[in-house]
C-alpha cells in the first residue's frame, strides 16, 4: 500500500543553512558561557544560556528537516513524518520560555545583593555574539518566510542578536556609572523580549497542532469559488488544515447536479483549490444524486 504522494518541503530546502547556523552558534556558546562566569555578568550569562537554548533549538530544527525528508518505509505514516518539523518549533518554544523564566528568578535573586561585573568582557564578547547573530539572521532570514521550523531558528537568533545589543548596552552602562544594577536591568529586558518572542511561535505551533484553518486560506471565499462552478449543486463537510509549512491540506464533499460530468467537474474543483488558494493536497467527495442524504460525520 502507498503511503501517499512524495511532497518536497520548505525546511529540506534550508538544511544547509540551519547547519552553518549551528555550527556558528554552537562555537560561540563556549566562549561567551566561560566569559560569562569569569567576568559575573548575568547579562551574558542569561544571554549565554539563551544560547544553549539556540545550540538545541537549531539542532532540534537541523534533525527534524532531516527526518520529515526520509522517506515513511513502515506504510503507517500517511502523511510522511512532516510534522516532526512543528514538534521541533514547538520544542523550541519551550525552551526559550525556559530561558526567560531563568534569567528572571537570577535577576530577582540579585536585587539588593548587586554582584561586581566587569564590563571589559561584556562589550567584547557582546560585540563578538552581535556578529556571529547577524551573520545568521542573513543565513534564515529567507527560510523563515517558509518554514514554521526555519522560522522557530530564526526567531532564537533574532531574540539572541537582541541579546548581544543589550549585552553592549549593559558593558558601556556599567563602565560609564560603575553600577552593576544595569547588567541585571538589561538581563531583565532580554528575558521579556525573548518570552513574548515565545508565545508568538508557540500560538502559530498550536495552531498548527490544532488543525485550524491556514491563516492564508479564505474558507468562505474558498467555497464561493467552488459553487460558482454551473455543474455543483452544493458544497458540505469542507475541512482546510496545515500539514506542515508550505503544505496546506482540504478535504470537501460537492454534491453535483443531475447529468455534471463528475471528472470534469474534479479537475476544475482542484484547479481552482490549487491556483486560486494554494492547497495542492485536496481529497474530495462527489455525490452525484443532490436529493440523496449523504451520511456524513456528525462531528
Amino acid at each position: 500500500m502507498g503511503a501517499g504522494h512524495g511532497h518536497g518541503h520548505a525546511g529540506a530546502r534550508h538544511r544547509w543553512r540551519l547547519g552553518v547556523s549551528f555550527a556558528l552558534v554552537a562555537g560561540f556558546f563556549v566562549v561567551e558561557l566561560i566569559v560569562g562566569l569569569v567576568s559575573g555578568s548575568l547579562a551574558l550569562l542569561s544571554d549565554a544560556g539563551h544560547m544553549a537554548a539556540d545550540v538545541v533549538a537549531l539542532g532540534a530544527a537541523l534533525t527534524a528537516t532531516t527526518i520529515a525528508s526520509r522517506p515513511d518505509r513502515t506504510g503507517r505514516r500517511t502523511y510522511g513524518s512532516y510534522r516532526v518539523e512543528v514538534f521541533a518549533s514547538g520544542f523550541t518554544v519551550l525552551l526559550m520560555l525556559g530561558v526567560s523564566v531563568y534569567v528572571m528568578v537570577e535577576a530577582a535573586s540579585r536585587i539588593g545583593d548587586p554582584a561586581s561585573v566587569s564590563f571589559g568582557p561584556m562589550l567584547l564578547v557582546g560585540a563578538l555574539g552581535l556578529l556571529v547573530n547577524v551573520a545568521c539572521l542573513f543565513l534564515l532570514r529567507s527560510g523563515s518566510r517558509e518554514s514554521i521550523n526555519v522560522k522557530g531558528a530564526y526567531f532564537e537568533v533574532v531574540a539572541d542578536a537582541v541579546g548581544s545589543v543589550g549585552v553592549l548596552l549593559g558593558g558601556l552602562l556599567v563602565g560609564l556609572t560603575g553600577a552593576s544594577a544595569w547588567d541585571t536591568g538589561v538581563a531583565v529586558s532580554i528575558g521579556v523580549f525573548v518570552a513574548v518572542r515565545a508565545i508568538l511561535l508557540g500560538r502559530e505551533v498550536l495552531s498548527v497542532l490544532g488543525q485550524h484553518a491556514p491563516r492564508d486560506v479564505d474558507l468562505r471565499a474558498l467555497v464561493n469559488d467552488l459553487e460558482a462552478l454551473p455543474a455543483i449543486a452544493e458544497i458540505h463537510d469542507v475541512h482546510a488544515w496545515t500539514l506542515t509549512s508550505g503544505m496546506n491540506v482540504a478535504t470537501a464533499h460537492l454534491v453535483l447536479r443531475v447529468g455534471a460530468d463528475s471528472g470534469e467537474v474534479l479537475q476544475q474543483a482542484q484547479s481552482i483549490l490549487r491556483d486560486q488558494h494554494r492547497i495542492e493536497h485536496a481529497t474530495l467527495q462527489v455525490e452525484a444524486d443532490p436529493t440523496r442524504e449523504c451520511h456524513s460525520a456528525t462531528w
